[in-house]
């Protein structure tokens, strides 16, 4: 019986020889994408991204001339401050991107159908200038027209998580510049303008 057995097994690996493996594919053949599925979070704000938001600018816009609102949802918490004495209005959004983001992503959704929609309310607006820092800071200005009046646009995106960004921007009428860059140094000095 065992020297049937051995003669089997010596059977077996000798048609072995001539026989083809397959190997399985080695990890340098899958695709990327395969390999890492990304780990992707509620796109609903938390007590933290509200609590972020609501104290990002500290107490900048806290003056008894300065009017807080804020929403919650819709993958985002959005905070206003409008200043009828000023003319001016300042809105923050801490967005969540459920699945992280890179900065192709941010060129994608900072784009000019996207800023159709930030400024629908305006008659008109144009693009003045855009730049970043090295931190990836982004910086774009704008001009708008609304009821006649010319105002001067900044709109700030930071990376502030894996997550998340904040966007920034102030509305100041054009003849209050030196107001603007005030509030700018004070939001983000390494980034007041790209001039």
């Amino acid at each position: 019986m065992k020297k049937s057995s051995l003669v089997l097994v010596i059977a077996f690996l000798i048609s072995a020889c001539g026989a083809t493996a397959t190997e399985p594919p080695s990890i340098a053949t899958v695709p990327p994408e395969a390999l890492a599925t990304p780990v992707c979070i509620s796109p609903e704000p938390t007590d933290a991204d509200i609590d972020r938001a609501l104290t990002y600018t500290e107490d900048l816009f806290s003056g008894t001339d300065w009017e807080r609102t804020y929403t919650v949802g819709g993958g985002r918490v959005s905070v206003t401050w409008s200043n009828g004495v000023e003319a001016a209005i300042a809105y923050l959004e801490a967005m969540i991107f459920p699945c992280t983001y890179e900065e192709p992503d941010l060129n994608n959704f900072f784009n000019a159908e996207n800023w159709q929609v930030i400024f629908a309310n305006y008659e008109s607006y144009q693009s003045v200038a855009e730049c970043k820092t090295d931190t990836g800071l982004r910086l774009y200005q704008f001009s708008a027209v609304d009821s006649g009046f010319t105002y001067n646009i900044k709109y700030w995106v930071e990376n502030d998580t894996e997550t998340r960004i904040i966007g920034m921007m102030i509305v100041f009428p054009a003849e209050s510049t030196a107001l603007m860059d005030e509030y700018s140094n004070n939001l983000f000095p390494e980034l007041t303008s790209c001039k």
